[in-house]
């Protein structure tokens, strides 16, 4: 049990659960049946420990260097090989629930997770950091609408809302460990942006996901999109508009984390919120 504490602190759990629920709303507004819907929440589930896993096994000296104790993994609680077999486990387990969705259902979320673990592998390091989270976030929503009996890609503007929410994820959520990525040689696309300049964007990047939701569910038409899109949406550029302000006005704090973390999750919740519309 204590090995296991420790793959769990290890997963990243607070993005782990969050990506699952998504995966979960999102299953339940395209109408999955009870046992399609428990394969993709499960698929989902495993496959998030196995991307937060791989991180921290690979970032494990680097951790360590700069003194992180909050990462079992660093702290020696786990072998690191230990959570490589856990992390490749977990990823074999992953594919083998998407299997009965069907091979596009797999095919996408190998995709996803390849994307996802491409990030750890290395490219996290790059100007070209951000492209794992487009890749991956952009696909999620398709999750959903291949795991159904008559599957489909989701729609145009599904692809565009995920692909905004993982900018903004991937632009703040580094925001709270750039010293610490500077001290062990990590220079990705929000190192080089500095963190007002990544929070500004990630804050722009939500509004667009929100318009293109609010769009796309109303057919085009703003006439017709629902009250509860318009709410989302107002609470989208409200928080948004109040991230960008706080970055160009104040110091960067974990505030600008938060406050852009917030939009995403409204942005999130404004997606879900369109129901079956977002189906292609």
């Amino acid at each position: 049990m204590r090995t296991v504490r420790a793959l769990w602190g290890s997963s990243h759990p607070g993005p782990t659960l969050v990506v699952t629920a998504l995966a979960l709303a999102l299953g339940v507004a395209t109408g999955l049946e009870a046992w399609r819907l428990a394969l993709l929440t499960l698929s989902v589930f495993a496959g998030q420990l196995s991307v937060g896993i791989s991180n921290d096994a690979l970032d494990a000296a680097r951790d360590r260097a700069v003194g992180r104790t909050d990462k079992p993994i660093a702290r020696g609680e786990v072998p690191v090989r230990v959570a490589w077999d856990a992390a490749l486990g977990l990823l074999a387990l992953a594919l083998l629930l998407s299997a009965p969705l069907g091979w596009r259902m797999l095919a996408a979320h190998a995709l996803t997770l390849g994307s996802a673990w491409s990030y750890n592998a290395g490219l996290k390091s790059t100007p070209w950091s951000i492209a794992p989270f487009l890749v991956s976030f952009g696909i999620f929503p398709s999750l959903a609408t291949l795991s159904a009996p008559d599957p489909a890609f989701a729609a145009w503007w599904a692809w565009i809302a995920g692909a905004s929410l993982g900018a903004a994820v991937h632009l703040t959520n580094v925001l709270p460990d750039l010293d610490d990525d500077a001290r062990t040689g990590v220079r990705g696309l929000p190192h080089r942006l500095g963190p007002r300049v990544s929070a500004i964007v990630a804050a722009f990047a939500v509004v667009g996901g929100a318009v293109a939701v609010l769009l796309g569910a109303a057919g085009g038409d703003l006439a017709a999109a629902s009250p509860v899109s318009w709410i989302f949406f107002g609470a989208v550029v409200a928080v948004a508009a109040v991230t960008a302000w706080r970055a160009i006005a104040r110091p960067p704090t974990r505030a600008l984390f938060r406050l852009v973390m917030l939009a995403a999750l409204l942005l999130a919740a404004q997606l879900v919120a369109s129901g079956s519309a977002f189906v292609a």
